[in-house]
């Protein structure tokens, strides 16, 4: 029986960009989403390479927008940032670390390696209660605009299919496989435990 209800994390290191992005698009078509960072600070560009500027993640994005506002409008405004911003504003208050949430999901998508093991990493080492399987499933996408908007359609298109499995534990891979096959690109997957 397909899941309407499917519980979606999307988790990149910031939740700034592309955890955001696809938040966004999966939140408007109805699925069940929150988006998480796995960073112990929350980093946004700055003026130089080696110049970020970073929050700890209780800020919330409108006081992220009100400092940057202030620092440079036109510089954060033409690399995208204040519009950035402005849409994660709209959908929640502040950045949220996937480390620190205790509720379930049935499917995590992470948006780099990185991230995808941290979260792995972080599920294994937590005591198992219930013995829920939630699936991790890695779709790498580079940390930028126009990268963040196409990996959000795969990601969303990817819930689609999943959400309208019959039997999501023994048809995902195959799915998985057939993604991999039509999109040229892999992607990392296990099944961990609550």
């Amino acid at each position: 029986m397909p899941s309407p209800h499917l519980r979606v994390a999307v988790v990149c290191s910031n939740n700034q960009n592309r955890s955001m992005e696809a938040h966004s698009i999966l939140g408007r078509q109805g699925f069940n989403v929150r988006s998480f960072g796995t960073g112990a600070h929350v980093r946004l560009p700055g003026p130089a390479p080696d110049k970020p500027n970073v929050y700890d993640f209780r800020t919330t994005y409108d006081e992220m927008y009100q400092d940057l506002l202030t620092k440079d409008k036109q510089l954060y405004t033409q690399n995208g940032v204040l519009h950035m911003l402005d849409r994660n504003k709209r959908l929640k208050p502040r950045p949220e670390r996937f480390q620190d949430c205790q509720d379930p999901f049935d499917l995590i998508l992470t948006c780099e390696e990185r991230v995808y093991d941290q979260v792995v990493d972080h599920l294994n080492s937590r005591e198992q209660e219930t013995c829920q399987a939630v699936h991790v499933i890695n779709v790498d996408i580079q940390d930028n605009r126009k990268e963040a908007a196409l990996g959000a359609f795969l990601i969303f298109e990817l819930c689609q299919c999943i959400r309208h499995l019959d039997d999501m534990e023994n048809e995902i891979e195959d799915l998985l496989q057939t993604f991999e096959e039509r999109r040229g690109r892999a992607f990392l997957h296990t099944v961990c435990f609550y």
